[in-house]
């Protein structure tokens, strides 16, 4: 059934035209919206990318993705600076400090303290790890210039790791919705290990 339905998808051409915008947007509204999985969105296109006839399309996949996490952090951190310098505070700011673990937190803000760029970079390959730091920066009073020029590198080291995970499950299998499939799970596993290491040294403590 799943194969009829991939026989009668469009051609290569209009996924592109539809795909490529849709990936963008998805990205950036996860950025901005920490409930969207990104990570799995970034692999899944990097699985049709990979089994299409142009390799042109995974660099296209990890520019749009790269671009649009970047897109989306500077926007969320310029709102959330906003709310920093403005005279009665912010509901966005209030938001991320709600999102963001207490313990976690307090980790990130002294970490910022020592290592500010690879602090930056680790935030965004880390599941869950992206929110603390960010409100770290805020609350330390980091300028949007250097918060950028961080941010760069850590957007495009998170891109190229997505994007190996979805090469290695549309290596992995011959018909692109198993890579898919493949991609979403090992997405869902990285993603789950953190927290379930967390709760394991939380029973043993």
């Amino acid at each position: 059934m799943i194969e009829g339905l991939l026989g009668q998808l469009p051609p290569e051409s209009t996924q592109q035209a539809v795909g490529y915008p849709s990936l963008f947007l998805l990205v950036a509204l996860g950025a901005l919206v920490p409930v969207v999985p990104t990570g799995a969105i970034v692999s899944s296109a990097t699985v049709v990318a990979f089994h299409q006839t142009s390799p042109v399309g995974l660099l296209i996949v990890f520019v749009l993705a790269s671009a649009a996490a970047f897109a989306g952090d500077v926007a969320l951190y310029w709102l959330g600076r906003r709310g920093v310098l403005s005279r009665n505070g912010s509901r966005r700011l209030e938001a991320l400090r709600g999102r963001a673990d207490p313990d976690r937190l307090e980790q990130a803000q002294a970490k910022l303290r020592t290592h500010r760029i690879s602090v930056l970079v680790l935030s965004r390959l880390v599941p869950a790890g992206r929110i603390p730091v960010m409100l770290a920066c805020l609350l330390a009073g980091m300028p949007l210039r250097r918060f950028v020029r961080g941010n760069v590198l850590a957007c495009l080291a998170w891109a190229a790791t997505y994007q190996l995970i979805g090469v290695l499950s549309g290596s992995l299998f011959a018909r692109p919705w198993e890579g898919v499939v493949a991609a979403v799970a090992l997405t869902i596993l990285l993603s789950a290990i953190p927290s379930a290491w967390r709760r394991l040294r939380a029973r043993h403590a």
